[in-house]
């Protein structure tokens, strides 16, 4: 059999992909651990700034709570909690205060059903779904030449589609998240003007995250439909 029946071209999308999270994981990480050494002047700890920021909304029914890990904090909107984690929730870095006030900035999405948030929610289960049987119904669809290969690959590609529109919608939902962090820290005092301009660097590395996780999505739909798109013909 020839040597390009092994070799997978499109195997390059995969790798960029994959550099291009790497690189965004790398940054955020040097750059929280930069400012997690500059405490800030107010001496508020993650968790102070958290409860000050969703009482200073007006949001009195989300819980802030302590959980274990790195950089592993999140809004909950189910169960109403914002989750702090070790590096955050008694630190009183700027990185930690900007990190708490971006998952305030969640809460306060949630609150007034800002709609990205909204889009984001409701699509979970489909986009969960769909990215577990995409590649097996694309993979049967592959190994099988029948009558209903093709159908089983679109279905795939179908599936595989709202797991990288989840992505997508990610994208204006942690961007805003971070700009309203920022406008309070700032109307709000909680941080002076030049320890806004770190915060604005943590939250930054950390939208980069984001923009490679939808970029690494979309280049792995390319790589399907370049993988699929001669199976009709045959």
């Amino acid at each position: 059999m020839p040597f390009y029946y092994y070799f997978d071209p499109t195997y390059s999308l995969v790798l960029i992909g994959l550099i291009l999270c790497v690189l965004a994981s790398a940054r955020v990480r040097s750059t929280y651990a930069k400012y997690a050494r500059v405490r800030s002047r107010s001496g508020m700890t993650g968790k102070e700034a958290a409860e000050r920021i969703l009482r200073g909304a007006g949001i009195y029914d989300v819980r802030v709570e302590h959980v274990g890990g790195n950089l592993t904090d999140h809004y909950d909107p189910r169960s109403k909690v914002l989750r702090l984690s070790d590096a955050t929730y008694q630190s009183a870095s700027v990185a930690a205060v900007g990190v708490a006030a971006h998952e305030c900035g969640h809460a306060i999405q949630h609150t007034k059903g800002y709609a990205p948030l909204r889009i984001r929610s409701a699509i979970v289960p489909i986009a969960n779904f769909g990215s577990a049987i995409a590649w097996p119904l694309i993979l049967f669809g592959l190994l099988f030449n029948s009558r209903s290969s093709y159908m089983l690959i679109q279905i795939g590609i179908i599936a595989f589609s709202f797991a990288v529109l989840f992505q997508i919608v990610t994208l204006p939902v942690e961007f805003n998240a971070s700009n309203r962090a920022v406008r309070i820290l700032g109307e709000s005092g909680i941080l002076s003007v030049d320890e806004l301009s770190m915060t604005r660097k943590v939250l930054g590395a950390a939208a980069l995250t984001y923009v490679a996780g939808a970029a690494s999505a979309i280049l792995q739909l390319l790589r399907i439909i370049l993988l699929t798109g001669g199976r009709r013909r045959e």
